[in-house]
């Protein structure tokens, strides 16, 4: 599990982390606490690294 979190931190999972970041801010700030879902979701996508990356959502085929 601790592998997961510090290790192959790429592009996409920092552009999640401060989407994440970004939403919950707005959500708190406005008073508008429904968007806190949206973040949790792109805060969990950074964080476990799961999620599309730039190929798609293709399962790899076997050689």
């Amino acid at each position: 599990m601790k592998k997961i979190f510090f290790t192959n931190w790429h592009l996409m999972r920092w552009i999640r982390l401060f989407f994440s970041v970004g939403i919950a801010y707005h959500a708190i700030t406005t008073n508008q606490y429904f968007f806190l879902l949206f973040a949790s979701f792109f805060l969990i996508q950074a964080l476990f690294d799961t999620g599309c990356g730039a190929q798609g959502c293709q399962i790899p085929k076997t050689k």
